[in-house]
């Protein structure tokens, strides 16, 4: 159902030290919205994205995922969350193809995983490379492979910090495609980005944030 939150933030700040990386801020994204964080280095962009999945803690406020408290019912927030790093992490004792099961096995979406498998990592390239571990990807592929861990499992957030910093142009189209589906299934979408082909693609919300302020309107 469009118009209906997915992603609620109440309150949300984080300080280091005396230092307030994020003014206390507050905003909803609806199923079917694509939202767009805009701002120089520094404004606080990648500390929210991190606050929202769980991997940095806020100093204050609430974030709800489809009504779940991210730390008050982890597990079930975190089922209805993706997030894409700039710079994705992985396991190096893992191949690509082993990421991908490991990812379905995790998520419990194991049935019917070899064919989702194989039809997103030849969208993106990474087919020929699937027995490669990571550290013997480009970082353009290994971007990649991070986005196709994100998309090949089910969710109704999807968070992405610099999701093209690192792909050639056909990279970014098909990514824009891949977005826009997921928009028009339901799903709520956070990104930071400085890529103008990117935002014009997408034509979701620009939000812009500075000094760590986030401004919505």
């Amino acid at each position: 159902m469009m118009n209906q939150p997915l992603l609620q933030v109440k309150g949300l700040s984080r300080s280091f030290g005396e230092f307030q990386a994020i003014k206390p801020l507050s905003f909803e994204l609806n199923a079917g919205e694509i939202a767009i964080l805009s701002g120089p280095n520094g404004a606080g962009k990648s500390t929210l994205l991190y606050c929202l999945t769980g991997l940095l803690r806020p100093t204050t406020g609430t974030i709800l995922v489809e009504g779940y408290d991210l730390y008050r019912h982890e597990c079930q927030a975190k089922q209805r969350l993706a997030f894409v790093l700039d710079v994705p992490r992985f396991y190096q004792e893992l191949t690509c193809w082993e990421h991908v099961y490991f990812f379905s096995l995790a998520f419990k979406v194991e049935p019917g995983w070899e064919e989702r498998a194989e039809t997103i990592l030849r969208e993106f390239d990474l087919w020929e490379s699937r027995n490669l571990f990571p550290q013997k990807l480009s970082r353009g592929m290994r971007l990649k492979l991070g986005i196709s861990l994100a998309l090949v499992r089910p969710f109704k957030v999807l968070l992405m910090d610099e999701p093209t910093s690192a792909l050639d142009q056909a990279g970014v189209d098909l990514l824009i495609n891949k977005l826009l589906v997921l928009r028009d299934s339901g799903s709520a979408i956070l990104m930071s980005s400085h890529d103008h082909r990117l935002i014009q693609g997408l034509n979701g919300k620009l939000w812009q944030m500075e000094h760590g302020i986030l401004r919505t309107g």
